[in-house]
């Protein structure tokens, strides 16, 4: 059990357009370099379009469920309680466009956010294009469908509950690891 000297990380990230220079530029080996190569394997986070930028969420709902981070040690572990905004079903923001005015903790990402969150889930595409990796299979840029994802079994999808209701002394007992697991058939 961690200590009661806990901050509440919001209950997730939310995406924004460009604001910081991310250095890391992905260089694809010799006899892939060719023109049709996807954006995500060709640019840095900081060279995307808005739309770009915005096409990288994957739509797992992982970065907005509730964490808790230790004072002392600055652990971060998870819950399965997810903000009141995210749809259950469809792992998406009900209200995007205001979600910071309604949830005023909500963590926009950016290019510089990418870079100093740790506790980014493993399979996010904003962490593997930093990292100069590619996107998993189930990812819709890949697979075409938006719901490989929860077909794959990454989502969040049925395994979360609202945040509404829930005593922030109680959150401990919604502690989970299943966020950090990349997944059975998750493979790239």
């Amino acid at each position: 059990m961690l200590p009661l000297l806990l901050d509440l990380w919001p209950c997730g990230v939310h995406l924004t357009g460009m604001s910081a220079k991310n250095e890391m530029r992905k260089v694809p080996p010799a006899e892939e370099m060719q023109e049709d190569l996807p954006f995500w394997r060709t640019k840095t986070l900081a060279e995307m379009s808005d739309g770009e930028w915005e096409s990288l969420c994957d739509g797992c709902g992982l970065c907005c469920l509730n964490k808790l981070e230790d004072w002392d040690t600055g652990e971060v572990v998870w819950t399965s309680i997810r903000c009141r905004l995210l749809d259950d079903h469809s792992c998406r923001c009900k209200d995007y466009e205001n979600r910071q005015a309604t949830v005023p903790d909500c963590i926009r990402l950016t290019v510089q956010s990418v870079d100093e969150i740790s506790w980014l889930p493993p399979t996010c595409a904003y962490r593997l294009v930093r990292d100069g990796q590619d996107l998993y299979w189930w990812h819709y840029l890949v697979s075409g469908d938006r719901d490989t994802v929860h077909q794959a079994g990454i989502s969040v999808r049925g395994r979360t509950v609202s945040e509404e209701g829930i005593d922030i002394d109680d959150y401990e007992d919604y502690l989970v690891t299943w966020p950090l697991e990349v997944g059975k058939g998750s493979g790239r």
